[in-house]
């Protein structure tokens, strides 16, 4: 069914109505998911771009930065003529430059446990893009108390892995699925060098930020199998694909942050 689609977003979406798998039933629930994108820089500029050309009704934008001129050589949703600019706006202001059916809110703040649970109780699915471990264990603790998706992305110098987590469900064997803290459960002691220390080839945040968004819209479409329970890492290096599984730890438990109401079983 189409009926709730114009006749741009049609011909706009063609090649999606076209998929088996997607058609215009699985692009109107394109159409009315709304999905937090945290992170506007190197992972997050393809995560924004795919999902906004894909017609995702409404995108959440989280990133207290400014976009620099040393961010360009990877952050593709960004342009020049942006550089001072907060890159919540000027990832929007693209977003709405590629597809003008997509909606966007703003968040140009950094995540902690005062609003964390506020902004995420109003998306469906989140996406995590961040570049440092302290943001991504309470992402993921977070979307593991509020019963929300995750998709998980991290990249460094020519390597990148990606997974997705819904440790409030059960698998296919009836046990409950992986959180994160199953696949890393503490964070990582002393200093983790950042791209700014190590740098990055910058075409390999477009590969995983891809792959990132590809999770979402199966995730949205209910197309195929996600990465739940497996670890997707990419060696650009050498052009090596693998994938590790892993489980659910016996010790693991909703998480409990302060200010945060589980809604979990």
């Amino acid at each position: 069914m189409t009926s709730s689609l114009s006749q741009d977003e049609i011909r706009r979406y063609s090649r999606h109505l076209l998929l088996r798998d997607v058609g215009g039933p699985g692009q109107q629930k394109l159409k009315a998911a709304r999905v937090l994108c945290i992170g506007a820089g190197g992972l997050g500029s393809p995560i924004i771009e795919y999902l906004a050309a894909a017609g995702v009704g409404t995108l959440g934008l989280i990133d207290d930065d400014v976009v620099s001129l040393s961010n360009l050589q990877r952050q593709v949703v960004h342009s020049t003529a942006n550089v001072g600019k907060l890159k919540v706006e000027s990832a929007a202001e693209r977003v709405a430059a590629l597809n003008p059916h997509v909606a966007t809110e703003l968040f140009p703040v950094r995540l902690d446990g005062a609003n964390i649970a506020e902004i995420f109780a109003g998306f469906d699915i989140i996406v995590d893009g961040t570049d440092n471990f302290p943001t991504r264990f309470l992402v993921a603790d977070a979307a593991y108390a509020l019963g929300k998706p995750l998709v998980s992305a991290a990249v460094q110098e020519f390597y990148g892995s990606v997974t997705t987590l819904q440790p409030y469900v059960l698998d296919e064997d009836g046990k409950p699925a992986p959180s994160w803290r199953c696949l890393m459960p503490r964070e990582p002691e002393g200093d983790v060098p950042t791209c700014s220390q190590v740098g990055i080839l910058g075409a390999v945040v477009g590969v995983l930020g891809t792959l990132a968004a590809c999770e979402v819209l199966k995730l949205i479409t209910g197309v195929g199998k996600p990465l739940i329970g497996r670890l997707l890492m990419v060696d650009i290096r050498d052009m090596k694909v693998d994938t590790i599984g892993y489980r659910r730890r016996p010790d693991t438990q909703v998480p409990e942050l302060p200010g945060l109401q589980a809604d979990v079983g």
